[in-house]
């Protein structure tokens, strides 16, 4: 029987768009004690998220309190296309809608099958809650964790969406995929401000889609520079990653780009213009004040004297946060013109 539900939802998961599905058993490996002195060390930042709700995250099995959950089910979606050509650049996996809420929508449609045809209790999670995804994904056959910690999936690559299923019913498990980075650091070369601090070892506080998207803040003086074009994340040590030569473009309509206006034009937005225009995009997360900061920072290092109207009048703007990063801009574009 666990056979034949492994293979109904493997079917199913496929015509929801899903490319892969693997399953591991718990309890599950998950290098708990490099995650407890990563969090130790501060190395997550202001993500202070991550310092909760661990007897949960790092175990797994305790994720259904009701009845012990014996199997994780982990789907990954293939979100690869190009980059639109704009003087800016925002991460691949933004360019379009949100995933988390139509990858929600779809794997729920499994957790009904689990429970009304097998009786299983399910939770469903989609870069939600307190799981730690990519090792689960290693365990699960899906790929590996690279060294830049990313997923890597064999003939795939690194640009795939992850969603898990914690359910109570014990299913056949999958072979944990073998890491095969070999001796390639290209991820930690190109990394701008040397987040990736070694194999496999990420400081996050040092990321650039750290910087921003999760912090809430000022971005530090000492990496504005190295943020250069990006405005939402950074891609960098997920392009370079050779097991890219197999990435196809994703066929899910929902990540085509969206149309965006140049920097300062965005820069001019007030907050209806910004929650209209940016209405089922994940950049919406930032919230108006983060988004004309990085806004600031990109014109900072890609801008002319021409954006500089436009960062006066922010510069002598209400939020001082804003205001700070615009004079820093106003002084990079008149130091290089």
């Amino acid at each position: 029987m666990s056979e034949e539900i492994k293979q109904r939802i493997t079917e199913e998961a496929k015509a929801l768009g899903f490319h892969s599905l693997g399953v591991t058993a718990v309890p599950v490996k998950l290098r708990r004690d490099y995650y407890e002195q990563w969090i130790a060390a501060g190395k997550h930042g202001t993500m202070a998220w991550m310092e909760r709700s661990n007897n949960r995250r790092l175990h797994p099995e305790n994720l259904i309190p009701e009845r012990e959950a014996k199997s994780i089910i982990v789907l990954a979606l293939n979100y690869y296309q190009a980059d639109p050509e704009r003087k800016y650049r925002i991460a691949k996996y933004a360019l379009g809608d949100d995933y988390h809420n139509f990858m929600l929508r779809r794997i729920k449609r499994l957790c009904r099958i689990l429970r009304d045809d097998y009786g299983g209790d399910q939770r469903p999670y989609v870069d939600t809650g307190p799981l730690l995804e990519k090792p689960i994904a290693e365990a699960a056959g899906v790929g590996w964790q690279g060294k830049s910690t990313i997923l890597v999936e064999p003939k795939r690559g690194t640009w795939s969406f992850l969603a898990n299923i914690v359910t109570t019913l014990e299913l056949p498990t999958d072979k944990q995929e073998k890491d095969r980075c070999g001796s390639c650091t290209r991820c930690i070369d190109v990394c701008p401000t040397q987040a990736i601090t070694a194999p496999y070892q990420l400081d996050a506080s040092k990321c650039i889609s750290y910087l921003t998207i999760e912090h809430d803040g000022a971005i530090p003086v000492q990496y504005r520079e190295a943020i250069g074009d990006r405005l939402y994340g950074c891609d960098e040590c997920l392009d370079v990653c050779p097991w890219n030569k197999w990435a196809v473009p994703t066929e899910e309509a929902k990540f085509k780009p969206r149309e965006l206006p140049t920097l300062v034009e965005m820069l001019a937005w007030d907050e209806a213009s910004f929650t209209e225009r940016l209405q089922g995009s994940p950049m919406r997360r930032l919230k108006l004040r983060r988004f004309q900061r990085n806004l600031c920072v990109v014109l900072g290092n890609v801008g002319t004297v021409a954006d500089l109207p436009a960062l006066e009048l922010v510069s002598s703007g209400g939020d001082e946060m804003v205001a700070e990063h615009a004079s820093w801009a106003i002084e990079k574009i008149k130091g290089r013109d």
